[in-house]
């Protein structure tokens, strides 16, 4: 055979791997190619969250016609404050406050010390002065100590909670003083205004009094 069919051969073959390659290339290319995603079907949720925000006022109660009952849900409505980390915090169950809305023991290791304000070594008022202090992330007010070891909160049930307050032994407190505690104490108030980013307690510090005030009225009954 000449030379010349043989180049024209060659050629041929070269062409005929040159257009597989390609086909091949091409086709590896449209399976990588982006593809848009069709628009997935928006389906609506309807959310189940409870306002954790706000409180019921006292109006909200009026229609629940026994006065036993009423009392017991203003109190358990009262009681989204007080079992808030806001409070529970500063209502520890040992002589070590917790901190943060994750209530972790506080650090530094401080104590409640005699008279709830710290241990002489290490007074609460070494670190938390007369305001909020947003820049190093420390809370404050002139009041800052530990509630009285008698008045443990954490880990306490909501009707647990509710019969400590009401004995005078333990609170240290009439039931006039316990209401203007609740509605007026500037350290109690504070569970409004944490500063930071720390959650405040639902509502405000007058609609907490005002539901107070409303569950003495009618009996000051407990939760089971």
């Amino acid at each position: 055979m000449s030379a010349r069919p043989r180049r024209r051969r060659r050629i041929g073959c070269l062409a005929l791997l040159a257009i597989v390659v390609a086909s091949q290339i091409l086709t590896v290319a449209l399976l990588l190619r982006p593809r848009t995603m069709p628009a997935p079907s928006v389906i609506p949720i309807v959310s189940a969250k409870v306002d954790r925000v706000s409180l019921r006022p006292v109006a909200a109660f009026q229609a629940i016609d026994d006065p036993a009952a009423r009392s017991v849900a203003l109190f358990r409505e009262a009681g989204r404050v007080i079992q808030h980390p806001r409070c529970l915090n500063c209502h520890p169950r040992s002589d070590r406050p917790n901190q943060t809305d994750a209530m972790h023991p506080h650090l530094p290791a401080v104590m409640r010390g005699p008279d709830g304000g710290g241990e002489p070594v290490l007074r609460c008022a070494t670190c938390h002065r007369d305001r909020n202090v947003d820049a190093a992330g420390v809370p404050g007010n002139p009041k800052w100590r530990l509630a009285p070891a008698e008045m443990t909160w954490e880990r306490q049930s909501l009707g647990q909670i509710c019969r400590q307050i009401l004995d005078p032994a333990r609170s240290h407190m009439s039931r006039d003083e316990l209401r203007r505690h609740m509605a007026e104490d500037e350290l109690v108030g504070w569970a409004w205004h944490p500063g930071g980013d720390r959650a405040p307690a639902p509502g405000t510090q007058a609609e907490f009094g005002a539901l107070v005030a409303a569950w003495l009225e009618t009996g000051a009954r407990c939760p089971a």
